[in-house]
């Protein structure tokens, strides 16, 4: 073997990583991550959509309008909030939405490329989003906020645990 075999061998061996127990886990986390980001993509769209005021009267009309039987009078809540709000705070609600989106495309990018500093990236974004989680979901008690807190706090319990671990092989090597 030549010498420049021998070291495009050796390099291709050092630069692969051994296969993570957790790679699975890792996946599953960053599909999520990454359907997040569509969905508040989506929403960002419809609050850009909706700054315009002839959009948002459309949308008021329709929710008015709409064929349900109204016992709860969400709907009229509904309608009543979206007035208050007026169409011209869609765009902060657009921006903060878009930069939402672009914390978790890059969470859900890092984790499926196998980054480490994607776990951590991770770790940090929704930790920093728990306290908030947890007023909202003791304030005003839901079982869908319930279920995205515990989502998350797993979430954060899992990384943190695979990132140490992670970090322990990488100090062996």
């Amino acid at each position: 073997m030549s010498e420049f075999e021998t070291t495009a061998t050796a390099r291709s061996i050092t630069q692969t990583a051994p296969a993570s127990p957790h790679r699975a886990g890792l996946r599953v986390i960053a599909f999520y991550e990454i359907i997040k980001t569509l969905c508040l993509l989506l929403v960002a769209a419809a609050a850009f959509h909706l700054d315009h005021a002839e959009n948002f009267e459309h949308m008021v009309h329709w929710l008015e309008h709409l064929p349900l039987t109204d016992s709860s009078g969400l709907r009229w809540k509904l309608v009543s909030t979206l007035v208050d709000f007026g169409p011209s705070k869609f765009v902060a609600v657009g921006l903060v939405t878009l930069g939402y989106a672009v914390l978790f495309g890059i969470e859900g990018v890092g984790l499926l490329m196998g980054k480490y500093w994607a776990e951590w990236f991770t770790v940090i974004a929704t930790a920093s989003l728990i306290p908030l989680e947890l007023y909202e979901t003791l304030h005003r008690f839901g079982w869908l906020k319930l279920a995205a807190l515990v989502g998350n706090v797993a979430i954060v319990v899992y990384l943190v645990r695979v990132a140490m671990q992670t970090r322990a092989m990488r100090r062996m090597q």
